[in-house]
């Protein structure tokens, strides 16, 4: 707004003998006011407020001021966002009589005007007179969530009740119809996104931004503790990838004292053992005796502790049988070190820390089965030439603390990961740096301060090597190798045994599988940087990669956001994109309308981009799977455009050059700029927004 016109606007207001009932004249009859943006009608009104401010007595009070206010109600309904707090302050309405604000709020909700009612209570701080569910109900229908979010951010008591009230609605015998059947008129009713599923997924994300018990909630918590329960059964019983031990830690954390789910495990027993099979695991995993069915109950008093013994020892040398097939550690057993104590860090810290040194660093925590919040680590690992240091981070933390020296322990890994004189090897770096962010505050800026890193995700890539699907064809019933796994597959000639990938690696004494697992997989990384740095060519990989290789890659780019190692994306100089995998060869120009597309979920800025220049876009809906995207570039013959982990997925489901992957952290335009760039497609003038309405 020019300096002029300002002036102009503070003259007017001296002019007035009531400046205040000037406003509201002037906005009631103006339409100009209700457009979006900064028009006329909102540059006056923040004009006045500011020269209330410096004229004190101008505002009312007593029944003129009742009177304004009343006008003034009626049409904070309709008035833009953006000018709901200037009249809110310029009329005080939060000294007008508690009870009228209440009624006019309520007349809004009766009329319909859900979402108005909701954020003019949340601006008058109505809250706590309202009913929770009541107003909240018809928001989430029309899938408003972060309004309801909003309307009980202040109050801890409205943000239980809500909880509760969502709790209850996920209860497995509530019929959810009885809450949509009263709004089946209701516009923008949404019902696709009112369900168990998205109601389920709403409580754990409010729980954890408020900070809530979770005990609030059991049915929510038992339902995701009974997924996870089927999850472990499947991965015992039918996957055969869980070894006894590490199923017997989960089961047991899963289903502790709970009885509705040793009822439910004790059923899903019987559905893959015998009544003996039921209960032995029915006693491994103490469920109460009471629980049982009497078969297992009779099955359970004739054990004795041999048949278990033998059963071990049957496992055992099951597991002993395994080994051959898979990478072995060349160190001995008594150069891997398990520290808990400052003293026994100390002397890590003084080998690690040296100019020139070479480390393989990896993370473990416990999984989280989709609970809520990062996980923490609960376990780094360095490996050196000779040693193996494994650092019990949660009892160092915890030691540290007590001492009154917190910040010691992140000092040191600061170090490490800034000084360029020690390479540092990971595979997947940034879901590693995320979680110990998650776990250590003071380590969050880690990965901004990193030099001399190497991440051998971004070199598995690029490596020549037998395909996924092929190696399981060759080893039959094994699951095929994935991830880090298939790169020492691929590099050492063995893949790694990951049988005690998903431990419960915060459970203390870790057991002896643990101990090797975990230095295994951060001193293979050693043996891989080892083995292409001495001979690249015989891996088909170029000399950017060995450049790469020799440490000269210093810098990472930001992290993205991790929920594991497996989703941790390579660095942006790799980008994971076509050209690194695919012969690049000119092609001819196309226009926009003769270029088809559809964008994954997390590239709906991009896709829309795309659109306004003429391309023909189809864009994943949040919810959607990512393999969706494949069956529609498959039917319609459209070209994916996808970031991260799901590209490595998706390309393998369609023809060649039709998957590319875009660089999540660069802004829309850039994206669609690279994409333009790659597929040659020559935007004209008539071209932009040719698709547009």
């Amino acid at each position: 707004v020019s300096r002029q016109l300002k002036e102009e606007i503070r003259r007017g207001f001296a002019r007035l003998e009531d400046p205040l009932a000037g406003l509201l004249a002037m906005l009631e009859s103006s339409s100009d006011w209700k457009g979006k943006g900064h028009s006329l009608g909102y540059c006056i009104t923040t004009e006045l407020q500011l020269w209330i401010k410096a004229h004190p007595a101008v505002p009312q009070s007593g029944t003129k001021l009742k009177k304004l206010q009343a006008r003034v109600l009626g049409m904070l309904s309709q008035c833009p966002a953006n000018l709901l707090d200037p009249l809110i302050s310029i009329y005080q309405l939060h000294t007008a009589d508690r009870n009228y604000l209440l009624e006019h709020v309520s007349h809004l909700f009766l009329q319909g005007n859900y979402k108005e009612a909701a954020i003019l209570s949340i601006k008058l701080k109505l809250q706590p007179d309202q009913d929770v569910e009541k107003m909240c109900t018809p928001l989430l229908l029309q899938d408003k969530a972060n309004l309801v979010e909003e309307y009980v951010a202040e109050y801890p008591e409205l943000q239980r009740k809500l909880l509760q009230t969502l709790d209850t609605w996920c209860e497995p015998s509530f019929d959810i119809r009885d809450i949509t059947r009263p709004y089946q008129g209701l516009s923008k009713y949404k019902p696709e996104k009112f369900n168990r599923r998205v109601l389920s997924k709403l409580v754990f994300r409010l729980l954890e931004r408020f900070n809530v018990d979770s005990a609030l909630c059991p049915n929510v918590i038992n339902q995701r503790h009974l997924r996870t329960l089927n999850y472990l059964l499947g991965k015992r019983f039918v996957e055969k990838t869980m070894t006894e031990e590490n199923w017997a830690d989960h089961i047991q954390s899963t289903v502790g004292e709970n009885r509705w789910l040793q009822g439910h495990l004790v059923q899903s027993l019987l559905r893959h053992c015998d009544a003996r099979g039921a209960a032995r695991w029915a006693q491994h995993c103490r469920v109460s005796p009471e629980m049982l069915p009497q078969a297992v109950a009779e099955e359970l008093q004739k054990l004795h502790i041999q048949d278990r013994v033998e059963e071990v020892t049957k496992a055992d040398n099951y597991e002993a049988s395994k080994k051959k097939d898979y990478y072995q550690l060349p160190i001995p057993r008594e150069n891997i070190h398990f520290l808990q104590t400052w003293e026994e860090t100390l002397q890590c810290w003084e080998k690690v820390l040296q100019p020139g040194q070479v480390v393989g660093v990896d993370m473990e925590w416990k999984p989280s089965f989709g609970m809520v919040g990062k996980p923490r680590v609960a376990l780094l690992q360095l490996a050196l030439k000779d040693e193996v240091f494994l650092l019990d981070l949660p009892r160092l933390l915890e030691q540290a603390e007590a001492e009154g020296e917190k910040e010691k322990l992140p000092h040191f890994i600061q170090m490490l990961y800034s000084d360029a004189a020690i390479t540092k090897l990971g595979y997947g770096m940034s879901g590693d740096l995320s979680s110990l962010a998650a776990t250590c505050s003071a380590l969050k800026d880690t990965e901004k301060q990193m030099q001399g890193v190497v991440d051998l995700l971004a070199v598995d890539k690029q490596v020549d090597g037998l395909s996924p699907e092929h190696s399981h064809e060759e080893r039959g019933v094994r699951q095929p190798e994935k991830g880090l796994s298939l790169l020492v597959q691929h590099v050492l000639g063995k893949p790694l045994d990951k049988t005690e990938q998903l431990s419960n690696w915060e459970k203390r004494p870790l057991r002896e599988e643990q101990i090797l697992y975990a230095a295994s997989d951060a001193y293979c990384l050693l043996e891989i940087y080892e083995r292409l740095f001495k001979d690249p060519e015989s891996f088909s990989l170029g000399s950017d990669l060995t450049d790469s290789l020799a440490g000269k890659q210093s810098k990472k780019p930001r992290a993205k956001k991790q929920l594991n190692k497996q989703e941790a994306p390579s660095p942006s100089e790799q980008k994971c994109q076509g050209p690194r995998t695919e012969p690049s060869r000119p092609t001819a120009p196309i226009s926009p309308q003769e270029f088809s597309v559809v964008c994954d979920n997390m590239l709906q800025g991009l896709g829309r981009y795309l659109r306004c220049l003429g391309v023909d876009v189809r864009l994943l809906d949040n919810e959607d799977d990512h393999r969706k995207a494949a069956e529609i570039a498959r039917q319609e013959g459209r070209v994916i455009l996808t970031s991260g982990l799901p590209y490595q997925t998706l390309r393998s489901q369609v023809g060649e050059g039709r998957c590319f992957s875009v660089n999540c952290s660069e802004k829309a335009k850039e994206q669609a700029l690279q994409v333009l760039k790659h597929f040659n497609v020559q935007v004209s003038l008539g071209d932009i927004f040719s698709r547009c309405q």
